[in-house]
Order: structure tokens, then C-alpha cells, then sequence
């Protein structure tokens, strides 16, 4: 499921406006799931329809439609930030760990699983690895959390100063990110490229058809939202509190188990996975029709 590798005519400069474009498009389609998702699994008590106005809306539960609607945009400028590098990145990053596993370590691998299992192995380790990397962006990836669910954190403070005031504190949670991402990057890829190969019996994946596409990568985006929901809830609950509380990830997990059950890891996938197949169709699809476009002109 991955764009092109920029062996061909694409440039990389036409790679980077794709996927950046797709990462753009796609975070304003989607953003506001993405702030229920973590709204639900910042949400310590029992969720029901009496409580759900106000968990999911906070000081706007009893507001308009539209101001509603709206108040689910919070953060949007550091989740376009984040987005669109973790997009770039993404789409960019796997096919090269992917080329180096090919180039390195493809008999380890066609020794340990065969040729046509070696294969997928070998997609599915360049994804975990492209995962573990994107730890370099948790800085974002905290901001646009914490506007999202608690923007008291902030408190009138603007982003140069946030960065020059909490510095490494921006890295909270990074363990458990990485923790989560690996598992979560490997399913990802390792179940979309063998729904290409075992489901459709597509061999070649870069001449997947957007039908073969669209299939993969609701199969791939399952599978990894899934696997990596329980240290995904972990990692939110760290990262989303206030700046100066460091908080112990085997607390959370303690406290977690304790006050509301092992099914807490859970809290939120529901939407998510409704809504990550088609995300995930979304940009892959909109990436591969604008990158192409670009490497006509750059």
C-alpha cells in the first residue's frame, strides 16, 4: 500500500506536495473523529447517553449544532503540523526501510519464511521500523493532543513559548509510543500486503487497483488500530495531561484496570475504526493521483 518509492519518474519534491496535500485534505475531513477518539479515551467515568453530550462537546455541550460541530476542531494547527510530516514521512519513509530490508537482510528473511511469506515479513518489518521512527514527531503529536482534550494546559501560552518552557516534557510518553507504533505500523502493512497477495492475489503491490487498494487497507488499518488500541489509550492518558505532572505509564495502567476494567483499553475504537478505513482509502488514494500529477512539473 505503499507510493512510489521515487525510483521512477516521481521526484521526491512530487512526493513530498502528494502526500503533504493528502495529509492536509485528509485532517480536515477527519480531525473532528479524531477529537472523539481521544475525548472518549481521556474519559476516566462510565459513558452513557446522559453523559455523552458533555464528554464528547466539554463547555459547548449545551451550545448550537454549528458551535458544536466546530468545537471538535481544537489543535487543528498543530495537527496539520503533525499530520502532514507523519503523512510525508509515512508514505515516504516505509518503502526506503523496505528497500534497506531487501537489500541487507532478504535471504534472513526468505530463509526464516519463504519466499512468498519472506516477502510480506519484510513489508511488514520496514513498517514497524517507520513507526518506531515517527517518535520524532511526538512533539506535535502531544500539542495537538492536549488541544484537544485539555487545553487548560496552555493557559494563554503560545507554541514558542510552550516549546522553550517544557522542552523534553514534549517527549512524554515516548516509550509508549514507540511501544505502540511498532505493533501498530507492522499490522498495518503486514495485513494489507497479505490481503494483496493471499485475499486478492495481487503480487506485485504497486500494481494494486484502487478496488484491491481500498480492500488492503481497511484489512491493514483494522488489524493496527486493534493491535495497538490498549498502549494507544496508555499513551493518550500520559501525554494529555498538564505539562508539569509527570505521569507513570504503569500507573495509568494500574489505575486503569482498577476503576473501570481491562476493557478501558478500549475506549474509543469503535470510532476510530469506523472511520480509519476510510481515512486511510482517502489519502492513500488522493497521495497516489497528486504525486504523479506533480512529477509532471517538479
Amino acid at each position: 500500500m505503499s507510493p512510489p518509492t521515487g525510483k521512477g519518474k516521481d521526484s521526491g519534491t512530487a512526493r513530498v506536495l502528494g502526500s503533504g496535500t493528502s495529509g492536509i485534505a485528509e485532517l480536515l475531513i477527519f480531525h473532528p473523529v479524531d477529537t472523539v477518539a481521544k475525548r472518549l479515551m481521556s474519559n476516566k467515568a462510565k459513558v452513557s447517553l446522559a453523559t455523552l453530550n458533555p464528554i464528547l462537546f466539554r463547555d459547548f455541550a449545551t451550545a448550537s449544532v454549528g458551535k458544536k460541530f466546530f468545537s471538535l476542531f481544537p489543535g487543528l494547527g498543530y495537527a496539520a503540523g503533525y499530520k502532514v510530516a507523519q503523512r510525508v514521512y509515512k508514505f515516504g519513509g516505509q518503502p526506503y526501510f523496505n528497500d534497506l530490508i531487501n537489500q541487507h537482510f532478504r535471504d534472513q528473511f526468505t530463509g526464516a519464511f519463504g519466499e512468498r511469506k519472506g516477502k510480506l515479513m519484510m513489508q511488514a518489518a520496514a513498517g514497524s521500523l517507520t513507526g518506531i521512527g515517527e517518535v520524532v514527531l511526538l512533539p506535535l503529536d502531544v500539542l495537538k493532543i492536549k488541544r484537544q482534550v485539555n487545553p487548560e494546559a496552555f493557559r494563554g501560552r503560545g507554541i514558542i513559548r510552550i516549546i522553550a518552557e517544557e522542552k523534553s516534557a514534549l517527549y512524554r510518553g515516548w516509550g509508549w509510543t514507540m511501544a505502540r507504533n511498532a505493533p501498530g505500523s507492522f499490522a498495518l502493512f503486514g495485513a494489507s500486503a497479505a490481503t494483496k497477495d493471499y485475499v486478492l492475489g495481487v503480487t506485485d503491490y504497486s500494481k494494486a487497483t484502487w478496488t484491491q487498494n481500498f480492500i488492503a487497507s481497511i484489512a491493514g488499518a483494522v488489524a493496527s488500530i486493534t493491535v495497538a488500541a490498549p498502549l494507544d489509550t496508555v499513551k493518550t492518558r500520559i501525554q494529555n495531561a498538564n505539562f508539569e505532572n509527570k505521569v507513570n505509564g504503569a500507573v495509568v495502567i494500574k489505575d486503569l484496570i482498577k476503576n473501570e476494567g481491562v476493557t478501558a483499553f478500549f475506549k474509543g475504537l469503535t470510532p476510530k475504526i469506523i472511520v480509519v478505513g476510510p481515512k486511510l482509502v482517502f489519502s492513500y488514494t488522493l497521495a497516489q493521483s497528486l504525486i504523479p500529477l506533480f512529477g509532471r512539473y517538479v
